[in-house]
């Protein structure tokens, strides 16, 4: 069965304040797992020791593009190494890699050099979706079609974001259908619809099936459920706090 994380990016203006202690309330709440989104300069091993107290594991790391090329990359796996992380994610690509159907085939080639040098070093590495993935460049082509379709299996895994899928028009469900043999990860949030705009809020509060996205993720092997909400009518740990609840009552 797959675990529930929270990306902590959910959570962003309680871990720049006070990121260890963020975890720990995290842990207490009942998540299994958190998706790092920044380590705010805390060294690796003390990182480790309050994700052991606190019973959490790692669910990934959303690592800038510029922390996995070059020599930056040998330092990023080698901190990730040590907080038991083995799941490297490109949040998004550099914007010079989505101007065209072109720049998307640079960055696909740029994803697979990454993601070969990821695995040969053990780690699995996976692209983060967003809604612009999902334009038509012109051609019937998107630049989600050519980075999963130009880059090898075995290099370059898919975090889908169910939200920003639906967000695009474009259903989730068929998407892991689609590609069920690389989605290990999956960022659940539900969204509604605001003053004419779509928006993230709590699970069960919006539109999206959620049990549906976790029974076909399962189905497919998808080893995390990642939890995240990017717009608050509170304090975004008291969504963190409903969001891990709901989620657990509607799939357990």
């Amino acid at each position: 069965m797959g675990k529930i994380a929270i990306q902590l990016y959910s959570v962003r203006e309680h871990t720049a304040n006070d990121f260890l202690g963020t975890l720990s309330k995290l842990g207490e709440m009942g998540y299994e797992a958190v998706q790092f989104a920044g380590f705010f300069d805390t060294p690796a091993d003390e990182l480790k020791k309050v994700m052991d107290e606190a019973g959490l594991v790692a669910a990934g790391s959303h690592m800038p593009f510029e922390s996995l090329v070059g020599d930056q990359l040998t330092a990023s796996l080698e901190y990730n190494r040590t907080i038991g992380n083995d799941l490297i994610i490109c949040p998004i690509l550099p914007e010079e890699y989505r101007e065209d159907e072109a720049a998307y085939y640079r960055g696909a080639e740029a994803l697979n050099e990454i993601g070969e040098k990821c695995r040969q070093a053990g780690f699995t590495f996976a692209y983060h979706n967003h809604d612009m993935e999902f334009i038509d460049l012109g051609n019937g082509k998107r630049g989600f079609d050519i980075l999963f379709e130009e880059t090898d299996h075995e290099n370059v895994k898919m975090e889908l974001d169910c939200y920003w899928a639906t967000y695009a028009s474009v259903d989730p469900l068929q998407t892991i259908h689609a590609y069920d043999d690389i989605v290990v990860s999956l960022h659940i949030k539900d969204m509604t619809v605001e003053d004419g705009k779509k928006r993230s809020i709590e699970i069960g509060k919006g539109s999206l099936d959620i049990k549906s996205l976790w029974e076909t993720g399962e189905a497919a092997g998808v080893k995390w459920f990642v939890i995240e909400q990017e717009q608050f009518d509170g304090d975004p740990l008291d969504s963190a706090r409903e969001n891990v609840v709901q989620l657990k009552a509607l799939v357990r």
